[in-house]
C-alpha cells in the first residue's frame, strides 16, 4: 500500500501485484468507494445490473476525467478509475476475485448472473454477507460451489458515502478490524486468501478471520443494529410528519440500547445452544453488539463507558439520519421500505430466528422486534406466536427456506457432531462388567 501524502493521490499500480483483476458489483455508496480506491492499484471492472446504472456510471466518469475519494479522516484524497464498467456479467470470466458491495437483498440476482460464466478458483467477497449467505451460494452455485470461494464479511470496511454519484466519494471513517469466514476454493488455503484480500484492503481494516460462516451469519451486526434502531425510534410514532430528519444513530437513547442488547442477548443463547449441541463448534467471535462496536470504532467514539455512549459519540456517524420521505415543505415521514428493515429483517433477523427455532431456543426480543417490522414492511415471516413459519418465509434467508426444516437438517449442513452424554462411557463400562459377571457366575445344580 502506498504511503499517503499531502494532497491528491495518483497511485501507480504495481506490475507485481499479485491480483490480475477484481469485479466490483454493486453501484451504490461502497461500489463507488471501492472502485476508486482499489482502481487506484489494480485492474479493475464494476458491473451493474440495475437498469441503465452501468452505462450512466460510465458516461459520469468520463466527464470527470476519473473518480475521486477522499480519506476525511487523513484528509487525503486518491483519484482513479475502473478499467471497465460494464452490465454483461461474462466479465466475470477475466476476474481472480469478486467483491459484492450491492444490498443482501440483490445477492441472488448477481449469484445467478456470473454462475454461468464464472471460472473455478474465483473468489467471491460478500461485504457484508448478512446472514445465511452460505445457504444461498450453495443453492445457486450448485456443483460448482466447491470449487469456489467464498469470503464472508461481517460488514464493510469503512463508513462511507457517495457525493457525486460516479464521480466523488468520501470513507467518513475505516473500521480497525473486520471478521470474515473463509471457504477456500479447492487446492488453496484460507491463509492464502486472506492474504490476497488484505492485500486488496491495505492496512485497515485487519482482516480477522471467522471459524464458520455460521459466526458472521450470526454476528451480523446490521441485523441488531439497523431493525433495533428503527423500532426504538419509531414504534410508538403517532403518524405526524416531522419538522426534520433525525439523527440515526447519534439519536440512539437508553431504551434504544436496551433493545439492542436484548437482541444480541438472544443470539448469544443460540451460540451456547450450538456450543452444547457440538462442543467442537466455534461461535466464540460471534460478539456482543457492545463487543462489536469497541472492536470496530472505539478509536472514533469519545465515550465508550457504555453501548449507549459509543453510539452516540460515534464520529464516523456524524450527520447520519434515519431513512426519511418528504420535504421540508410536507415534513419527513420515515421510510421503512429502506434496506434497514428490507435488507436486514428478511436477510439478517429472519436467518437468526430460523436457527433458533430449528435449536429450540427462546427469543423474546428478537420476537418483539420482528413482529413489528414485518407489519411495516406488509409481510409475515414469523406467526403471531413466534415460529418461523410465516407464508412469506421464501422471501428470506432462514434456512427453511433453503428446505432445512429440522435440528438434524441444520446439523448435517453445519458439519455438527454431536456430544456424547458423559455418562455413556460410565454406562457402558457398567454394561461390560456385569455381563462378564453373569458369565462368570457359577451355576447353581
Amino acid at each position: 500500500v502506498q504511503p499517503l501524502r499531502a494532497g491528491p493521490l495518483h497511485v501507480r499500480r504495481s506490475h507485481a501485484c499479485p491480483m490480475a483483476s477484481v469485479l466490483i458489483c454493486g453501484g451504490g455508496n461502497a461500489a463507488q468507494v471501492c472502485s476508486c480506491l482499489f482502481g487506484s492499484r489494480y485492474k479493475v471492472t464494476a458491473i451493474s445490473l440495475y437498469g441503465d446504472e452501468a452505462e450512466r456510471w460510465d458516461q459520469a466518469v468520463k466527464e470527470a476525467g476519473q473518480m475521486e475519494c477522499t480519506l476525511a479522516p487523513q484528509q487525503k484524497t486518491v483519484k482513479a478509475k475502473p478499467d471497465r464498467i460494464t452490465k454483461d456479467p461474462i466479465c466475470v470470466r477475466e476476474c481472480d476475485v469478486v467483491l459484492f458491495t450491492v444490498p443482501s437483498s440483490f445477492h441472488e440476482q448477481y449469484f445467478a448472473a456470473l454462475e454461468p460464466h464464472v471460472k473455478d478458483g474465483t473468489i467471491f467477497a460478500v461485504m457484508p454477507a448478512r446472514s445465511g449467505c452460505d445457504f444461498l451460494f450453495k443453492k445457486v452455485m450448485g456443483h460448482k460451489a466447491s470449487k469456489l470461494g467464498l469470503v464472508a464479511f461481517e460488514t464493510l470496511p469503512w463508513a462511507c458515502r457517495f457525493n457525486e454519484w460516479g464521480k466523488t466519494s468520501t470513507v467518513l471513517g475505516t473500521k480497525e478490524t473486520i471478521g470474515a469466514a473463509v471457504v477456500p476454493p479447492a487446492g488453496k488455503s484460507v491463509t492464502e486468501v486472506i492474504l490476497k484480500l488484505q492485500g486488496l484492503l491495505g492496512v485497515e481494516p485487519m482482516i480477522v478471520e471467522c471459524p464458520n460462516v455460521m459466526s458472521i451469519s450470526l454476528g451480523n451486526p446490521g441485523q441488531v443494529v439497523h431493525p433495533g434502531i428503527t423500532y426504538s425510534r419509531w414504534k410508538d410514532w403517532d403518524g405526524q410528519p416531522l419538522a426534520k430528519k433525525p439523527l440515526f444513530y447519534h439519536g440512539a437513547d437508553e431504551f434504544c440500547a436496551s433493545v439492542l442488547s436484548g437482541i444480541s442477548d438472544d443470539i448469544q443463547a443460540i451460540c451456547n445452544k450450538l456450543k452444547s449441541v457440538d462442543p467442537s463448534y466455534d461461535t466464540s467471535q460471534v460478539k456482543t453488539i457492545f463487543d462489536w462496536y469497541m472492536a470496530s470504532y472505539s478509536l472514533s467514539c469519545k465515550d465508550t463507558s457504555n453501548l449507549q455512549k459509543a453510539m452516540v459519540t460515534n464520529s464516523a456517524y456524524d450527520g447520519l439520519c434515519h431513512p426519511m420521505k418528504g420535504t421540508e415543505d410536507t415534513g419527513f415521514t420515515p421510510d421503512f421500505q429502506f434496506r434497514y428493515l428490507s435488507e436486514d429483517v428478511p436477510t439478517g433477523l429472519c436467518f437468526t430466528k430460523g436457527v433458533a427455532d430449528l435449536l429450540d431456543v427462546r427469543t423474546p426480543m428478537i420476537d418483539k422486534v420482528m413482529l413489528w417490522c414485518q407489519d411495516k414492511l406488509g409481510k409475515e415471516f414469523i406467526t403471531p406466536d413466534g415460529k418461523m413459519g410465516g407464508k412469506d418465509i421464501g422471501y428470506t434467508r432462514a434456512p427453511q427456506a433453503y428446505g432445512v426444516k429440522t435440528k438434524k437438517d441444520l446439523m448435517e449442513f453445519l458439519g455438527l457432531k454431536p456430544a456424547l452424554n458423559p455418562l455413556l462411557p460410565v454406562l457402558a463400562v457398567a454394561a461390560a462388567v456385569i455381563a462378564i459377571l453373569a458369565v462368570a457366575k457359577p451355576k447353581i445344580v
